[in-house]
């Protein structure tokens, strides 16, 4: 058979940023009995948070989510030292490659936009005051209104997980309705208000790109804080770039990548990387603009 139809016959192969969502999707949700038996996991690993919004309720759940430990804690009158020092390590290391190559509600955007629908591009000067939207959810959502709004009980809501996190009503609410009779007779004006809040994310995730993690993600917020020195940096090499601007139209997040490839709406995803035709962008875990600031070694 000639090469041509052999290479037509080929199935096309799984990206690396989908390998890795998918790997970490099935890792996260472990717990298969629990979607069979609509019944949340409570082993010791669920006191260890994971680096990406992943609903406590989930059936499958292994781990908790950073952004629900949070909440609990400040809650409860206390500092969350644990939850800020996970969440601050993931930061440093990581950055914003959590949500670009790690978590499942990324893996569900980016499928969504395999719908065959034109996106739709925002205009700057309404994208740009809408990214601040996520900073506003963070420190309002997730840590004022939990640390300061305390109920008569001496215990505050987790506002963020109650009226707007579509990860826990997709992971975690729909699954345990649908398997759990007992808790679809309690369902009322909550989970309707949860259940629209979805359904209108994930609409505009069908026509805008990552639309939750631009505009109302928290814990994109607070990775895209240690954007400019994380370990995990992509890196453009200009003497190969020319100019050709495929990076940009590739990024699912907005990024002009040739303007300021550390942007701290930059995932790591490593779409602009592999739609560069001179192989200008690269991945690294330590840049080399560190490299160069670290003594050279004395010689004997």
């Amino acid at each position: 058979m000639p090469r041509v139809h052999r290479n037509r016959l080929k199935k096309p192969r799984l990206s690396f940023q989908r390998r890795v969502q998918l790997i970490s999707a099935a890792l996260a949700n472990g717990y298969v009995l629990g979607f069979a038996k609509g019944k949340i996991f409570t082993g010791g690993t669920k006191a260890v948070c994971v680096p990406v919004l992943h609903c406590y309720s989930c059936p499958g759940a292994l781990g908790a989510c950073p952004i629900g430990s949070l909440q609990a804690v400040l809650g409860g009158g206390r500092f969350p030292f644990y939850v800020l020092g996970l969440l601050t390590l993931f930061g440093v290391v990581l950055g914003r490659a959590a949500c670009g190559l790690l978590c499942p509600f990324g893996l569900v955007q980016d499928l969504l936009r395999k719908i065959p629908v034109p996106p739709l591009k925002v205009p700057e000067k309404i994208d740009r005051p809408l990214r601040w939207l996520k900073y506003m959810v963070l420190a309002g959502m997730v840590i004022l209104l939990p640390a300061f709004a305390v109920a008569d009980t001496g215990v505050s809501s987790p506002y963020f997980c109650k009226y707007l996190c579509p990860a826990g009503t997709l992971g975690g609410g729909l699954p345990l309705l649908l398997t759990n009779p007992s808790l679809r007779a309690l369902a009322g004006a909550l989970f309707s208000w949860k259940a629209l809040v979805l359904a209108v994310i994930l609409a505009a995730c069908v026509f805008i790109p990552r639309a939750f993690c631009r505009y109302l993600c928290p814990l994109g917020a607070f990775y895209a804080l240690f954007s400019r020195f994380s370990f995990f940096q992509m890196e453009l090499d200009q003497s190969k770039c020319v100019g050709c601007k495929q990076c940009h139209r590739s990024c699912p997040m907005g990024v002009k990548v040739t303007q300021n490839i550390r942007s701290p709406e930059c995932i790591h995803c490593g779409k602009c990387k592999s739609a560069c035709p001179k192989g200008a962008i690269t991945t690294c875990l330590v840049p080399k603009d560190r490299k160069a600031e670290q003594p050279a070694p004395e010689k004997e």
